[in-house]
């Protein structure tokens, strides 16, 4: 396929001791296309979060995907679990911007931020980190 959107990855279930994590977002097509947006983690009780799913990579013109958000652990009043991490966001290949990445999710330790994709060869900045 020439021109078209990557897919949105698929979010996370939600899990007991460790939650699923997010889908990884499509490749955009190959002339025009962005990349898709990871999928979430799922969020868990007690234990630990999943991750976020990697934002896609984009066309020769076209942005990165953004990377999708840790899974949080919520203790409800018991030990709480690790964050998911957050997932990297897409790369860009010639012209765009690289994809953001997804925030960590609550827990002990918090999850790891994700890491913006590069911008494009020719134009576009790097993708912002995502926050813990």
């Amino acid at each position: 396929m020439l021109i078209g959107v990557g897919g949105a990855g698929g979010g996370g279930g939600i899990g007991g001791i460790t939650a699923g994590s997010g889908g990884a977002g499509g490749t955009g097509a190959v002339l025009i296309g962005n990349g898709g947006d990871g999928g979430d983690g799922g969020n868990s009780f007690q234990g630990n979060g999943g991750n976020g799913g990697t934002g896609g990579n984009a066309g020769l013109f076209g942005g990165g995907g953004t990377g999708g958000a840790g899974g949080g652990s919520d203790s409800g009043g018991g030990p709480v679990g690790k964050g998911g991490n957050g997932g990297n966001g897409g790369n860009a290949e010639l012209f765009g911007n690289g994809g953001g990445g997804g925030n960590g999710g609550f827990g002990v330790p918090p999850g790891v931020a994700g890491t913006g994709g590069t911008g494009g060869l020719l134009f576009g900045p790097t993708g912002t980190n995502g926050l813990v």
